[in-house]
């Protein structure tokens, strides 16, 4: 056994629900362990995935020496590209749903990451002793950070950081076309090309393309060899010193430094670029050595550039393993309270009626599916009736079935519940219905998630302290116009909606400072509309404007509040971009009534106000 931490577990106090199974499963080798608390790992274990049918029995066959533990929670990081329930590995026969591999081991909770994301999250946490710098350069501060590393493939992700943490880049880069840099290496892709016709960089630099190479140049060298497998090479070039391995070394180390520095210069990791995986730490010291450094600088007008970024060799054990466990971790913490809504639902599904505990069987047996149909399928599923359903729903205390999704899915995943669905000509009602619903609460969650808030305390100060305010909108956006008037105008400021092109041209003349406007539009480039911002902004007034970020009546304005959510116009109205500019009007409004530098309003006011918004 072998562990991940020096730390003893007895230093760090235990997780109350219990250890955590963690996996980092690649191609050719599955790493196991449990944490036992934060940073504790303990039962270590490298499995060989030839010898498994599946990632269940491969995962059985590790906890079967745990029988007496109780897991609520797992997190798996594997080498393939994760996009929804069903995973297929590139590089391994093997298939499995994620809810299928969670209701088989009775887990509460079970993520599935890329292996590179887990990597890359893993990278902030690492110290000077898990690393060997290859070459010059000195990492910046809060500044992204690139890895890859050549395994059984080739992964490659990012860090980027932020205000309050991390983000990790997923991302298939390993697909990129491989360039060659000299005449040798375009040999290789030529050698290559005869198997295929698309050659990446994940076919030569990765445990297999080594193999390609040592073979490709074997046939250029007029040498006559028997195919050897990758970590024979390596033994044969450091142990044995046997030219031809030694060359395969030289121009892996190469096509690998340059690989790096189109990820370097591509992401502007001027935190650095990390090497990972299972090839390159087999190589050591050799490898500092290498022509790894010479050709990651070798990029002409940019070889500044590139010098000054730091590259590291991950050399610490099965660091995927940390960064799949503060991903697990981070999930976890963002749930409210410690049960997730799916202990919650089994605990209190003796108390529902015989109708909603089918309802309940379908959430616990089949929880994507719920997330993901509308209630007509939801209830035929669960063979009853669609006001069983909300009734479920409502027994558990939400309001319906949108409010229970929305827990539900934030309980489980962590991800937003509801994904963006094309209403289509043949829809029933109930679909049409549940798309629309669906497709509006999808945006308005990402549309939350990307506010900024500093441009809207800008945009209440300057309502609440206008001595007028005018609303010039066209089409569409006079609903919008329209709905804000009527707002600011119960805060009694003088207020005014101009929809036709030519008044609010005339209008914006009379202007002066003191005075706002707020410009609504979803392209923002009408032309009537720009003339009268600017006519507006050379009278003094401040101009609002509610429209896409990138757009000319955002740069002419004195303060955006952005609305990028793009829809097809062409064959539906932009309802949700509507709905969208209609939230912004409400924030604004309920912002001033709370603002205290507003126009002075008695409390019984202020309560009409309030009521009066409310019922709008």
């Amino acid at each position: 056994m072998t562990s991940l931490a020096a730390t003893s577990k007895l230093s760090r106090t235990a997780f109350a629900d219990g250890p955590r199974l963690l996996a980092d499963i690649g191609a050719t080798h599955a790493r196991l362990a449990l944490e036992t608390a934060p940073g504790a790992f303990g039962s270590v274990r490298v499995l060989r995935c030839d010898d498994f049918e599946g990632i269940v029995p491969l995962l059985r066959f590790y906890l079967a020496d745990h029988e007496h533990i109780t897991l609520h929670h797992a997190a798996l990081a594997v080498a393939n590209p994760i996009n929804g329930d069903k995973v297929r590995m590139t590089n391994r026969a093997w298939e499995f749903s994620t809810d299928a591999v969670r209701r088989e081991l009775g887990l509460h909770t079970l993520l599935i990451v890329n292996d590179f994301t887990a990597l890359a999250m893993a990278l902030p946490g690492l110290k000077p002793n898990d690393l060997m710098q290859v070459g010059q350069g000195t990492a910046g501060a809060n500044a992204v950070v690139g890895v890859l590393g050549p395994g059984t493939g080739l992964g490659v992700s990012a860090v980027i950081p932020t205000v309050d943490g991390f983000v990790t880049l997923g991302s298939e880069g390993g697909h990129m076309n491989f360039a060659p840099a000299d005449e040798r290496e375009f040999a290789i892709l030529q050698y290559a090309w005869k198997e295929w016709s698309h050659v990446s960089n994940e076919r030569l630099i990765s445990g297999p393309g080594m193999e390609i190479i040592y073979r490709a140049l074997a046939q250029r060298n007029g040498v006559k060899t028997a195919p050897r497998s990758s970590p024979d090479i390596i033994t044969g070039a450091l142990d044995e010193r046997d030219p031809l391995c030694l060359e395969v070394l030289d121009c892996f180390s190469g096509m690998l430094g340059g690989a790096a520095a189109n990820l370097a210069v591509t992401l502007g990791a001027f935190g650095g670029i990390f090497i990972g995986g299972g090839i390159v730490p087999r190589m050591g010291e050799w490898f500092a050595q290498s022509s790894f450094r010479a050709r990651f600088e070798a990029k002409g007008r940019f070889s500044d550039y590139l010098s000054s970024i730091p590259t590291y060799v991950i050399t610490t054990p099965h660091p995927a393993l940390r960064g799949v466990a503060t991903i697990l971790s981070e999930h976890l913490r963002g749930r409210s309270g410690a049960n997730t809504l799916m202990e919650r639902i089994a605990h209190l599904q003796h108390e529902l009626t015989p109708a909603e505990q089918r309802v309940a069987k379908l959430v616990l047996e089949q929880p994507r599916l719920v997330l993901n149909e509308p209630i007509a399928e939801i209830a035929r599923s669960a063979d009853v009736s669609q006001p069983t359903v909300i009734r479920f729903c409502r027994s558990l205390g939400f309001l319906g079935l949108a409010d229970f999704k929305l827990k539900f899915a934030s309980s489980l995943t962590g991800a937003i519940p509801v994904r963006h669905s094309q209403v289509r000509t043949g829809d029933s009602t109930h679909d049409l219905s549940a798309k629309v619903i669906d497709n509006t609460v999808s945006a308005i969650l990402k549309f939350r998630d990307q506010l900024d808030v500093r441009s809207i305390d800008r945009a209440i100060e300057l309502v609440s302290k206008a001595n007028r305010v005018e609303f010039y909108a066209m089409g569409n956006s006079r609903v919008v116009a329209l709905d804000g008037q009527h707002k600011f105008f119960r805060f009694r400021i003088p207020t005014s909606a101009y929809g036709d092109s030519h008044l609010f041209t005339l209008a914006a003349g009379l202007l002066k400072a003191g005075d706002v406007v707020i410009a609504i539009s979803n392209s923002g480039r009408l032309p009537e509309l720009l003339e009268a911002v600017a006519a507006a902004r050379a009278a003094g007034a401040d101009v609002i404007a509610i429209t896409s970020s990138g757009s000319p009546l955002a740069k002419r304005a004195s303060v955006c509040l952005a609305v990028d959510h793009t829809e097809d116009s062409t064959t539906f109205l932009s309802m949700i971009s509507r709905m969208l500019q209609l939230l912004l009007i409400d924030i604004v409004s309920v912002g001033i009534s709370l603002d205290g530098s507003g126009k002075e309003l008695g409390e019984a006011d202020h309560r009409r106000m309030m009521i009066s918004h409310l019922d709008s």
